[in-house]
């Protein structure tokens, strides 16, 4: 069976895609706001790719958008349209996209859709971070993500929710007694720790990065952490009959 092709939206710095490269996936990168592109012009063939995969912003539902409206902070526009738009012109065999939980469900005509929340740390990963997989599928396929049954008992927090923490790790700082830390309370994680519970390498951006420390964190925090995404690819993988590649991880993200 030929590698797979793969469109993926939204890729930002591409922590979703590098799992579907890694299991032997051919991936295309959509147009990006980062890279200076804009999805709402991009309108791909039809029947070229089986697959799509992508995360739409989520500032627009994210628990922290009610506070900003309260404040008067203008909320970040909602592009699952956009998701929905270009999967239903590219006509893929299946789609994957990921979001936070409060999120809507994309909806696209002619495809079967199931969506489950799963947690970096059943997947192998560090971190409790939580998100919502959407598997779209035509023709009875039928993508299943499988976690891992046994997990690490002490994970990491989120590394968006991270400020300060103790010698053992553990956040310094409660809001209403929830293990949750306020970005604005302490030091934050340094970059190369934030990447390292995110999968990558501690180094990912380099000194030679033209990215700002802000934007660094932005688009780290952004990604999905590779160990999830490395369960979505595996799942798919196993619905279409593709044998993955040797995952090769990197020595600093063991």
């Amino acid at each position: 069976m030929n590698a797979p092709l793969v469109l993926s939206l939204f890729p930002g710095i591409g922590l979703l895609d590098m799992a579907f490269e890694e299991a032997g996936f051919c991936v295309v990168r959509g147009p990006d706001l980062l890279w200076g592109g804009d999805v709402r012009r991009f309108h791909p063939p039809a029947g070229r790719f089986d697959g799509v995969i992508g995360g739409p912003p989520c500032q627009f539902a994210s628990e922290l958008s009610r506070w900003n409206a309260h404040l008067g902070i203008p909320l970040a526009e909602n592009l699952i349209p956009e998701f929905e738009r270009i999967v239903s012109g590219a006509r893929p065999a299946w789609f994957a996209m990921e979001n936070v939980v409060q999120a809507p469900a994309p909806v696209v005509d002619g495809y079967t859709i199931e969506g489950s929340v799963i947690r970096d740390v059943w997947c192998g990963g560090e971190t409790m971070r939580q998100r919502r997989m959407s598997i779209g599928s035509r023709e009875g396929l039928r993508i299943r993500i499988i976690t891992e049954a046994l997990h690490r008992p002490d994970p990491h927090l989120a590394i968006t929710s991270c400020a300060r923490e103790d010698r053992h790790g553990r956040p310094k700082h409660l809001i209403a007694g929830k293990r949750r830390v306020c970005g604005n309370r302490g030091d934050r994680l340094p970059i190369d720790e934030m990447a390292r519970r995110q999968g990558l390498p501690p180094h990912f951006f380099g000194d030679a990065s033209p990215f700002t420390v802000q934007a660094q964190r932005k688009m780290i925090g952004n990604g999905v952490p590779l160990a999830m995404g490395r369960a979505v690819a595996t799942a798919v993988c196993r619905s279409i009959g593709f044998e993955p590649q040797p995952v090769l991880i990197p020595e600093a993200a063991e």
